[in-house]
């Protein structure tokens, strides 16, 4: 079962995609693949006042990841608190697991040909910090939390 997720309060977003940009700061990625994408409904108007709805989009980290199982190198894995991330060696860029995913949440990286796709940044949270996306969104409006929380 997950333990994370990274929750969205759309009412807090203004769509700056901070967390877009620190994402791919955190992970030293180039322009093209997106770890998490900050989108928006088309603008309508409700009671005479233009709105619009934001979403986050990142990995599901999935109870039972269809990437998982697909990879032909074992690459891709789940950690018990649910986290899905990709060991970068033993990837040879094949991207079977892009094509596994529903939501083709893995992208290939155009620098090191191999998959890329949002692991929390396992990294800061193994060590007690909460995913780049989340600290750096300028609103708060991205949380970070266990499913206990919600």
């Amino acid at each position: 079962m997950n333990k994370y997720m990274i929750y969205l309060n759309s009412r807090r977003c203004i769509g700056c995609h901070g967390c877009e940009v620190h994402c791919k700061t955190n992970k030293s990625l180039p322009v093209g693949p997106y770890l998490c994408e900050i989108d928006h409904e088309t603008l309508t108007t409700i009671k005479g006042v233009p709105k619009t709805e934001f979403s986050f989009r990142s990995c599901y980290h999935c109870d039972e990841p269809f990437c998982v199982p697909i990879c032909p190198t074992k690459a891709m894995i789940k950690r018990p608190d649910g986290i899905v991330f990709i060991n970068e060696e033993a990837c040879i860029g094949c991207m079977a697991c892009a094509g596994a995913c529903p939501w083709t949440i893995p992208q290939m990286n155009p620098e090191t040909k191999k998959a890329v796709k949002c692991d929390y940044c396992m990294d800061r949270v193994d060590a007690g910090l909460k995913p780049a996306c989340v600290t750096k969104c300028t609103t708060h409006a991205l949380k970070f939390v266990t499913l206990q929380e919600i």
